[in-house]
């Protein structure tokens, strides 16, 4: 009997390069949060490429737990982990609470610490929820997700820095444009392994066309060490204070809430489906990676959403490709050098390859929802709601400002609210004293026409 495309082992070219695709797909939402917390402690140049590389090393090791497994741990599905950004905000919180900097790390690694092994205990109770995941749930969240990553590669597309003169600037939205045509064209065009990896090849490509325009930064390459190991504990022994704690586990539910829904997506695009016994695995996968990534100076870890539509583009669903991904970042984290040759693709190129990516997530849900049963009223509405919802950071991102910090965590996270909103939609629709109107059938974008009722 064939082996199932999640299992299937491919040569060791294929292998390599489509998990480099991995590495470059998600490498900057992993250098994002340290880079972000570590200036907010005030790290030195040094400190601050240790700490990125330890996050990055963090994260292969968190890639393996969760792609190949061991006992009742990893989802074993093609999913690569990385530090959540969900943590940035509190994390910087905990900073400005210190009144020295040098004791704010040690305490944000005590609370993660602490938050990932009552997340490891909770697993198993948390992934019960998937029974409260139809398609019409499943969909909206997949949906979500990639309209949510979205923004994520416009920002990457105007430039890597807010504050910068150039930022937006008609060049960087060029190269973007120049780096998704020649993916689109390489897509179309080609077949095969060059097909799949026309991702790769549209981020060198797009980073060789703009070394003309000044975009291309080599220094990083030039001013890096080639060996370098995160040694345990390097910026002070960790330490517990119970409001960081209680800080970091708001995080990491919201993190398990992510993962879960990540983890249906995925098993829906890879034929898979993630059923209770996954989820809980793949969560203790999450949740002992986090418990572990501060002894090597590393933050809480999470699947990374932005290589689902990577696997759903591509098709190739090996979990051994995400493992060589894996590989990949704690060479990274182990050779501070290696590291700096994906930080050259510029961001404006990175954007670019983004739209096609997490545009692909989007088209991933849409599939979903068209075996939702749009057809009834309820699961209209459902959709409807969950998606407005969880649109509202996006759309509105000050919508929340009046409610406490704690609270901002989690409604913040508009994959997390739109999630919540949809189970909660569907078991008040579907479930919860259904009359004889659940069949209902309405046809919201044509006024005028009378329902109609299917029995």
């Amino acid at each position: 009997m064939a082996a199932h495309p999640v299992d299937e082992k491919l040569p060791a070219l294929k292998m390599a390069t489509s998990g480099l695709q991995h590495v470059a797909a998600m490498y900057a939402g992993v250098v994002a949060p340290p880079l972000i917390v570590g200036a907010a402690v005030g790290l030195s140049g040094k400190d601050l490429t240790f700490l990125t590389g330890a996050c990055l090393f963090t994260a292969g090791l968190a890639t393996f737990l969760q792609t190949l497994g061991f006992w009742k741990i990893g989802a074993r599905l093609p999913f690569v982990n990385g530090v959540t950004f969900a943590g940035v905000a509190p994390m910087t919180a905990i900073v400005a609470s210190a009144k020295d900097k040098s004791d704010a790390l040690p305490m944000i690694f005590g609370a993660v610490i602490v938050a990932g092994l009552l997340g490891f205990i909770a697993a198993p109770f948390f992934s019960k929820a998937v029974r409260f995941f139809p398609p019409v749930v499943t969909g909206s969240v997949i949906t979500l997700i990639g309209v949510s990553l979205l923004p994520v590669a416009f920002g990457w597309a105007q430039g890597p820095n807010p504050a910068a003169h150039d930022y937006g600037s008609t060049t960087n939205l060029a190269l973007a444009g120049v780096t998704l045509l020649v993916v689109l064209l390489l897509r179309r065009f080609t077949r095969g392994f060059v097909k799949q990896i026309a991702v790769l090849l549209g981020l060198i490509l797009g980073t060789l066309i703009a070394i003309p325009f000044g975009v291309t930064d080599f220094s990083p390459v030039a001013h890096s060490a080639v060996v370098g190991f995160p040694a345990p504990f390097h910026f002070g022994t960790p330490t517990f204070h119970i409001a960081a704690i209680l800080s970091m586990c708001v995080v990491m539910a919201v993190s398990m809430t992510e993962s879960t829904a990540d983890m249906l997506a995925l098993g829906e695009i890879v034929e898979r489906p993630a059923d209770e016994k996954t989820i809980a695995a793949g969560l203790r996968a999450d949740t002992l990676g986090s418990a572990l990534s501060p002894l090597f100076n590393g933050f809480m870890c999470s699947a990374f959403a932005q290589n689902i539509g990577l696997v759903a583009m591509t098709r190739i669903r090996s979990r051994f490709v995400v493992a060589a991904g894996g590989g990949f970042l704690v060479l990274m984290g182990l050779c501070p050098m290696a590291a700096s040759l994906i930080a050259v693709v510029p961001r404006p190129v990175l954007g670019g390859a983004g739209v096609v990516l997490f545009g692909s997530v989007a088209a991933s849900g849409i599939q979903t929802l068209v075996r939702a049963g749009l057809e009834k009223d309820n699961n209209v509405l459902i959709v409807a709601v969950s998606l407005a919802v969880g649109l509202i950071p996006i759309t509105a991102p000050g919508f929340y400002h009046a409610f406490p910090e704690t609270a901002k965590i989690v409604l913040d996270s508009g994959i997390s609210t739109g999630c919540v909103c949809a189970v909660l939609l569907n078991l008040v629709f579907n479930h919860l004293g259904r009359g004889e109107d659940a069949e209902d059938v309405t046809h919201p974008m044509e006024a005028g026409q009378e329902l109609t009722t299917a029995h």
